[in-house]
């Protein structure tokens, strides 16, 4: 009798595993530990059907859980389960052309915005030293940012361009490789190696010049697809 009961108890728990019920479930163990203890005396131990049961609860509820995350939830993929600091591992991404635009702004003020227009600085060209520092600042990324990964680029551009609405210096950038992980580290460090080197060539000249507005424009590749800041 009691074994026709295990068993009705056990096939309704299964049951409520197919219908995503864990409370009935849990409900229904709970019955049955009170059978056993009333046939045997005492609580049953932590094993067999009980246990089981309890089991496959949790992975059920572990599988639920992780297919609701879906794969486009956000997180941060640069700290590990107990939140230490990690470096990603990109070997199963798959290889795909990735490109990366990235801007920023030196704001000079009138009396060295004129002195760099002349090229007049002490130091010299200013503009051309500066794109030079920034193509180089983009090859040296994962040198500086402790967990980007050495990525072998194919293409960096940094254009500078004087403004006289405002007397800055207008910076862009753009970083392309065919890869596993994104070129965004390496436009973004661009810009700000470039904003960088104009403040050391100006600075004998004024030192309230300001770097401003350091930020992604846009990218292309990888799983998460195409984003633009215009957008």
């Amino acid at each position: 009798m009691f074994l026709r009961r295990m068993t009705v108890s056990f096939s309704h728990s299964r049951r409520c595993l197919s219908s995503n019920s864990s409370h009935d479930l849990a409900k229904a163990i709970a019955e049955l530990n009170k059978e056993m203890e009333s046939v045997f005396g005492e609580p049953p131990a932590d094993s067999g059907l009980a246990s089981s049961a309890r089991d496959d609860v949790m992975a059920q509820e572990t599988e639920l859980v992780s297919q609701g995350k879906g794969e486009d939830t956000l997180g941060l993929t640069h700290i590990g389960s107990t939140g230490e600091a990690q470096m990603v591992d990109v070997s199963p991404k798959q290889s795909s052309k990735r490109t990366a635009v990235s801007s920023c702004k030196v704001l000079l003020g009138k009396q060295v915005f004129d002195l760099v227009s002349a090229n007049q600085m002490a130091k010299g060209d200013v503009l051309s030293v500066a794109k030079i520092a920034g193509i180089n600042g983009a090859k040296h990324t994962s040198s500086l940012i402790p967990l980007c990964h050495n990525i072998p680029l194919t293409h960096v551009r940094v254009d500078m361009t004087l403004n006289p609405e405002d007397f800055s210096v207008d910076i862009e950038a753009e970083a392309s490789s065919t890869g596993k992980t994104g070129v965004e580290m390496e436009a973004m460090t661009a810009v700000s190696v470039a904003g960088l080197t104009v403040y050391d060539m100006c600075k004998a000249a004024s030192k309230s010049i300001q770097i401003t507005d350091i930020r992604l424009e846009s990218k292309t590749g990888g799983k998460s697809g195409d984003w633009s800041r215009e957008e």
